[in-house]
């Protein structure tokens, strides 16, 4: 390819809208660009990235003996309400009608399509295990598109499905993925972490999410170096405190005038955060507009886990929010600022694992002005359920093996599923085993963000000057520059050197141009291709210039000596 025959646009300034590395450098190598807010566009050289991604997710896919199809976007709503999600997915999901009014949605995943081409073509076991893939476009209207491709609100996914007679199978099913997971993200040159994960809308029992390390990636990990423990912060399980052993004290209601957060009524108390208890007050919706308050109780030096909570009460992520204090404390008895469990009525009362152990706290009095000492789990108040809605930090206790936890961010690429029965109970998903009675498949689930795992790649692999693309997935391997086109001598060097690399099988662009020197050495730095083969004015002796964009040092050597040493460096590359 000719770069005066590329559609191509670099930019020298760095665009208003861009916050992060993979934003700025994929706008200013003119790969991508943006229709609106979280709507993206692929130029030629961005595109064939895409590929090399998708390339490497087919091979290792096809080899796992997977099998690719391709399903619409567009979704019918009566498979979703089978399965029970079009509520459950919330506002994220693209949903319209017809001219019949009949309703539909743009797919922000798959499951119960796939769920549903299995149930109507599988009948006996004899069919299974059955592994199918799709790489296609999803859609997902966020609320705040932000970062570029990192998250935005149509994407490209590889989304696979297995079906398997029983767990043993999926368990197999779910090691194969894994493995294949790990050989894509290592050929795509990402250093990654697999964690568990939170299974969310999706569902199931057990999920793993591979991570690409990134200080600007919204995955906070949690991990311990001395054991294999690692998870998502969100998912990440929390050691409560040992037990107190001292006595339970008689309560004592205190004046605190003006004391509403947990610092301020520990201050006046002179106690440790630690002997309070924090309050947060919520709203959740159920089906057709019914709705309950939520008081929810945690160590008042704790952070809540909204997960956590989400999955306690087991409602979607969208049906919960933050309470108006004044209309609840009216139905309740809550007072904004100095509410406790004691006294409260007509709410569900969820109380974190640790308080049970704990004795003598401060907690709000449900009265203004006012908290009550010496409150005590059981004497005091109960919970209607108990369990870890603590937010795990740096330095707790590891829930393995007790060391200090540690943490890394890191750009979530890939997330792994064991659904189980999830979708097909729900949707009627049988086959017939070799007795010829109905059992139920069980089902895995796959993802890949494949235009996120491109953002991903420049995060890890740019410096200052552009984009530094691993060979696996450049837009081209090798890019030569002529220095001065129009020269005949260089000219005739450089289209050799280009015809030779072609030949050996080496993607190469030349870049003949007729641009200033420093515009064509300041774009290969911004595209990030590999290899730059620099003909000048030294082309009369046949001598070239050598650069690795990943290294920055700049060897003469002989046109021939640049070719084989380019295509020996592309094949050992490619090799690993």
């Amino acid at each position: 390819m000719r770069l005066s025959k590329m559609y191509i646009r670099t930019l020298r300034e760095v665009p208003t809208e861009a916050e992060i590395p993979s934003h700025i450098w994929l706008l200013r190598a003119g790969m991508i660009r943006k229709l609106v807010s979280g709507v993206y566009g692929f130029m030629p050289l961005g595109f064939r990235s895409i590929r090399k991604i998708e390339k490497i997710i087919r091979e290792e896919m096809d080899a796992k003996g997977a099998q690719e199809i391709h399903m619409s976007a567009l979704q019918p709503a009566e498979l979703w309400q089978e399965s029970g999600r079009w509520y459950a997915y919330g506002p994220e999901m693209w949903r319209l009608k017809d001219r019949n009014d009949r309703e539909f949605c743009l797919g922000p995943t798959h499951e119960e399509i796939f769920t549903d081409i299995v149930r109507s073509e599988v009948s006996s076991y004899r069919q299974l295990p059955l592994n199918l893939y799709q790489i296609q476009t999803k859609y997902r209207d966020e609320k705040r598109p932000r970062f570029g491709l990192m998250r935005s609100r149509e994407f490209v996914m590889k989304d696979a499905y297995s079906f398997d007679r029983d767990w043993e199978g999926l368990d197999k099913s779910y090691r194969e993925m894994y493995e294949a997971y790990e050989k894509i993200f290592s050929r795509c040159g990402l250093e990654f972490r697999v964690v568990e994960a939170d299974s969310g809308a999706i569902g199931g029992s057990v999920s793993h999410e591979f991570t690409a390390l990134s200080d600007v990636g919204e995955s906070e990990i949690a991990y311990c170096d001395q054991c294999d423990m690692a998870a998502t912060a969100e998912r990440a399980a929390c050691v409560d405190d040992s037990p107190s052993t001292e006595p339970e004290l008689p309560m004592e209601k205190v004046l605190t005038p003006g004391t509403k957060t947990i610092e301020e009524v520990a201050n006046f108390l002179g106690v440790d955060r630690k002997q309070t208890i924090k309050a947060l007050l919520f709203k959740v919706y159920g089906a057709e507009d019914q709705w309950e308050y939520v008081a929810v109780f945690i160590r008042g030096d704790r952070e809540l886990n909204m997960t956590k909570l989400i999955n306690a009460l087991d409602i979607p992520e969208h049906a919960i929010e933050f309470a108006d204090e004044n209309e609840m404390g009216a139905r309740t008895g809550a007072v904004g600022g100095f509410t406790g469990p004691t006294g409260l009525h007509d709410c569900k009362i969820i109380v974190d694992s640790e308080l049970p152990g704990q004795k003598n706290l401060v907690a709000g009095a449900c009265e203004t002005d006012h908290h009550i000492k010496n409150v005590n789990y059981g004497r005091d108040y109960q919970g209607d359920i108990v369990t870890d809605l603590k937010l795990i930090k740096a330095g707790d206790k590891c829930p393995v093996c007790g060391a200090p936890v540690r943490f890394a961010r890191g750009i979530e690429v890939g997330q792994v599923f064991k659904l189980g029965t999830k979708y097909s109970e729900s949707m009627g998903a049988y086959y017939k085993d070799e007795n010829m009675e109905d059992q139920l498949i069980i089902m895995g689930c796959y993802g890949i963000g494949v235009t996120r795992t491109l953002a991903a790649i420049v995060e890890q692999h740019h410096d200052e000057n552009g984009i530094i693309w691993p060979m696996s997935v450049a837009p081209y391997h090798v890019i030569v520059t002529v220095v001065n086109s129009g020269d005949e001598v260089q000219d005739t060097l450089a289209e050799t050197v280009y015809q030779e690399l072609l030949k050996a099988g080496v993607e190469a662009v030349i870049d003949d141009r007729k641009e200033r020197a420093g515009v064509k050495f300041k774009d290969a730095d911004i595209l990030g291709i590999p290899i730059r083969i620099t003909v000048g004015k030294k082309a009369g002796e046949g001598t070239v210039e050598y650069k690795l964009r990943k290294e920055g040092v700049v060897s003469e050597i002989s046109a021939r000596e640049a070719v084989e040493r380019a295509v020996a460096h592309v094949a050992s590359e490619l090799k690993k």
